[in-house]
């Protein structure tokens, strides 16, 4: 991967999907590093499920956006705010 706070992914391809799928990098990280280190199977027994970003409304992903501390919120429509939530 390019960045420097990347570099200490072991599964870079869950990485990649489960970024994709809305999550942020610290849990993106820690999910594809825990799959490497106890195997994808046991670590996928674990997780729950959430609907893609895509699925939610403005509302919900603007309540998100609070809970982990995006500023202008509120100004953004639904394409910005899950591009900050993917990118936070």
């Amino acid at each position: 991967m390019g960045s420097k706070d990347d570099s200490n992914i072991k599964d870079e391809e869950m990485y990649k999907a489960l970024r994709e799928e809305g999550n942020s990098k610290e849990k993106a990280a820690r999910i594809a590093n825990a799959a490497h280190n106890e195997g994808r199977s046991k670590i996928g027994a674990k997780g729950g499920h959430s609907e893609k970003y895509e699925k939610w409304t403005v509302d919900e992903l603007q309540e998100k956006a609070k809970e982990i501390g995006i500023e202008h919120r509120t100004d953004m429509n639904k394409r910005q705010l899950i591009d900050a939530l993917r990118h936070h």
